[in-house]
Order: C-alpha cells, then sequence, then structure tokens
C-alpha cells in the first residue's frame, strides 16, 4: 500500500509564495514521475508541473518561470515552490506518483487527497 501525503497549503495574497511538499510512503522501489496536478471549480483537472528520476521537467504555460518542481529521492518526496501567485492558482493541488514499482515488481499510479491554494487579498 502506498499513500501520498500533501501538504503546504493555505491562503496567499496574490504575489505571494507558498511551497507544495508530497512525500510518498509504503512499500516502495522507486518512483518514475511524480507532480502537481489542479483542479479549480467547474474546471478540469490539469498538468501543473512533473518531473522524472533523471531530473527532466515539464510546466504547465501559465506557471513557466513562476513555478519550480524538484524532488528528493532518498524522501520519495517531490516539491512544488510557487512564487508570485496570481488568483487564478487558486485550486486544489493533487500530488501525482507514476511507475512506482514496489515489491510486486508491478508499476502502479496513485494520486494525494489534494491540498487547497487560495490566492486572494
Amino acid at each position: 500500500q502506498v499513500q501520498l501525503v500533501e501538504s503546504g497549503g493555505g491562503l496567499v495574497q496574490p504575489g505571494g509564495s507558498l511551497r507544495l511538499s508530497c512525500a510518498a510512503s509504503g512499500n516502495i522501489f522507486s518512483i518514475y514521475l511524480m507532480g502537481w496536478y489542479r483542479q479549480a471549480p467547474g474546471n478540469k483537472r490539469e498538468l501543473v508541473a512533473v518531473i522524472t528520476t533523471g531530473g527532466r521537467t515539464n510546466y504547465a504555460d501559465s506557471v513557466q518561470g513562476r513555478f519550480t518542481i524538484s524532488r528528493d529521492d532518498a524522501k520519495n518526496t517531490v516539491y512544488l515552490q510557487m512564487n508570485s501567485l496570481k488568483p487564478e492558482d487558486t485550486a486544489v493541488y493533487y500530488c501525482h506518483a507514476d511507475g512506482v514499482v514496489t515489491s510486486t515488481l508491478y508499476e502502479y499510479a496513485y494520486w494525494g487527497q489534494g491540498t487547497q491554494v487560495t490566492v486572494s487579498s
């Protein structure tokens, strides 16, 4: 059983910063890809940023240059540093892990429960 636990969400003023963390726990051998998606009310869930074990990253155009994703493989943890936040960044942010190899040697994908980020004055 693998769990993803997010932390770091909250309320911030426009132009402010937040740092999200997501720790994966369980019987994990390796995780190929970790990342963040978000979903605002009435909208589909969308990719924010992802990072592979090799450090290759992919960002949504809307966050490029403002958000930075990183990971600590020793801790099975992914981070999202969010700067210059805008009201349109308001959403529930979900952690995602894909290519998770466990003791079964099969690969799985997992989602966290989400953390609310609200950007408002």
